[in-house]
């Protein structure tokens, strides 16, 4: 099966979801899309609306509207929830508040039943870092949430999730963003990196495990579509 990662940032790749061939926005041209198997679009510290900045997100939006209309297997993740749900119809916006560091999520009845997102239910505590949220698109089947946002859909008659959470970082990529913490939009927050990393010390291999699974049953249903 041909699965392609896209990647927008050297330190906001694949994680324990896997080595897979990368494509890079901005600085390769867009693949054919007819060429791949399966889709995972993953974070970065841009925005889903910032194309005037970011150039290289209009041929991306328009690569995923198509992988999707085709029955693409996609998984998003963080930015790439974002990206898959403003494909499907959805308007990505900044939150009032940000969350930034280890959450509850709730798995909802929905999600409990879901061949992916199944096994967390009822609740899981996973790694967040995120300005914008984005509502469930139309049609589109809720997860997992917290309280401030949806945190997990599919959308209904398609193999596409998104995944608000970082269930794929590893502790060498989710260290390197609480480094980078005084550059990024984080600074400005009330939020205490130094407290999130001593919860990540103690929190990030049971979430690795949470990961390597999610990716598992998504690349097992991937091959069934």
């Amino acid at each position: 099966m041909r699965v392609l990662s896209i990647v927008h940032e050297l330190d906001a790749g694949a994680g324990v979801f896997g080595a897979f061939p990368t494509w890079v926005p901005g600085s390769q041209p867009p693949p054919d899309v007819r060429d791949v198997d399966a889709l995972m679009i993953f974070g970065g510290s841009m925005h889903v609306d910032q194309n005037d900045e970011h150039r290289w997100l209009d041929p991306e939006k328009e690569l995923i509207r198509d992988a999707l209309e085709r029955g693409t297997p996609i998984l998003g993740v963080c930015l790439g929830s974002q990206l898959l749900a403003e494909a499907a119809g959805a308007h990505p916006h900044r939150m009032s508040d940000p969350e930034i560091g280890w959450y509850d999520v709730e798995i909802t009845p929905a999600g409990a039943a879901d061949p992916v997102v199944g096994p967390l239910a009822p609740q899981a505590e996973l790694f967040e870092w995120h300005h914008y949220a984005a509502p469930l698109p139309p049609g589109a089947v809720e997860l997992a949430r917290t309280p401030a946002c949806v945190q997990a859909f599919r959308i209904d008659g398609k193999p596409a999730w998104g995944l608000q959470f970082h269930a794929e970082v590893t502790k060498e990529n989710l260290f390197s963003w609480l480094d980078g913490w005084e550059e990024s939009e984080a600074v400005n927050t009330d939020f205490d990196p130094d407290e999130i990393r001593a919860a990540s010390v103690r929190r990030i291999e049971e979430q690795n495990e949470i990961g390597r699974g999610l990716a598992e049953r998504f690349l097992a249903e991937a091959a069934r579509a």
